[in-house]
């Protein structure tokens, strides 16, 4: 089991605090067949692996969040399956859509249970907010206006508690040509309405399916891998990456400190690596 500690941030003399423990999901590629592979990858084995991991540390987990591309090809039946793999985790589910997504399917299918559609809501003393990046039949990421002006009168509303906003689309470049090509293309709208708002610690997102981090103007941006398929970093065309599938996991504590780090399971499979494209 491979786990690497990608950034710590608990500041000094910090009182004896209890953090509430998340997991990010992302990037599951499941479909209707669950026999299905996505370039030599069985999605919905790899993510049962994912599962089981998680059911080893479920009382030690406190919600989900699954950012975008649940879907491999937008059916109905791939978001009950999802459901389906969810259910013995017994745990609180957030989502968002990626590229690969149909919204309209997933805000059917995707809110019964533990699974909510719900975009805003407060855990642990820390304000969640779920954004849409995706555009209909597009693979790059764009925030609407409608959604800047809702995140910015979300943030408006939540005073001074720390806040996550999560979006599949990353707003950075990773220095990965081909992937820079499907980024959020309106970064700087989105990094307008963030500076107003000190209260935001952290940025999450999915569609690179690899470990990736950055900072700007004390926001720190994580990116996580897929639970199928990796992508090469640092490849200006795409390239996959023989490493078993992984996940996030984030603790936040009240006063606004936390720690994240990303855990791989053991689930290695055979992939095309010859493969140019998907």
């Amino acid at each position: 089991m491979d786990i690497k500690t990608c950034i710590r941030l608990v500041p000094p003399k910090m009182k004896e605090v209890y953090p509430i423990t998340i997991a990010q999901v992302t990037d599951m590629h499941l479909f209707a067949s669950e026999h299905q592979q996505l370039l030599g990858m069985p999605t919905t084995e790899s993510f049962n692996a994912v599962i089981e991991r998680l059911k080893k540390m479920r009382d030690e987990l406190d919600l989900l969040l699954l950012t975008g591309d649940l879907s491999g090809d937008g059916t109905s039946q791939s978001y009950g399956n999802l459901q389906s793999l969810l259910s013995p985790l017994f745990l609180p589910s957030y989502w968002l859509p990626g590229n690969h997504d149909d919204s309209i399917v997933m805000n059917e299918v995707l809110n019964s249970g533990l699974v909510s559609r719900r975009k805003c809501f407060e855990r642990g003393g820390w304000n969640f907010i779920l954004l849409d990046s995706s555009i209909a039949a597009k693979v790059h990421g764009y925030l609407r206006d409608e959604t800047l002006n809702w995140l910015d009168s979300q943030l408006g509303m939540t005073g001074d508690k720390p806040t996550v906003i999560a979006l599949h689309h990353p707003p950075f470049k990773i220095n990965s040509r081909w992937l820079d090509n499907s980024s959020l293309q309106n970064s700087e709208d989105f990094f307008e309405v963030l500076d107003k708002y000190p209260q935001v610690k952290l940025v999450l997102c999915g569609h690179i399916h690899q470990e990736f981090c950055t900072q700007r103007n004390g926001v720190d941006y994580l990116g996580t891998p897929s639970t199928c398929v990796q992508f090469q970093p640092k490849s200006k065309k795409f390239a996959l990456e023989q490493k078993s599938p992984g996940f996030r996991l984030m603790k936040l504590y009240p006063n606004g400190a936390w720690e994240s780090w990303v855990e791989r399971v053991p689930y290695i499979h055979a992939i095309e690596l010859a493969a140019n494209g998907y």
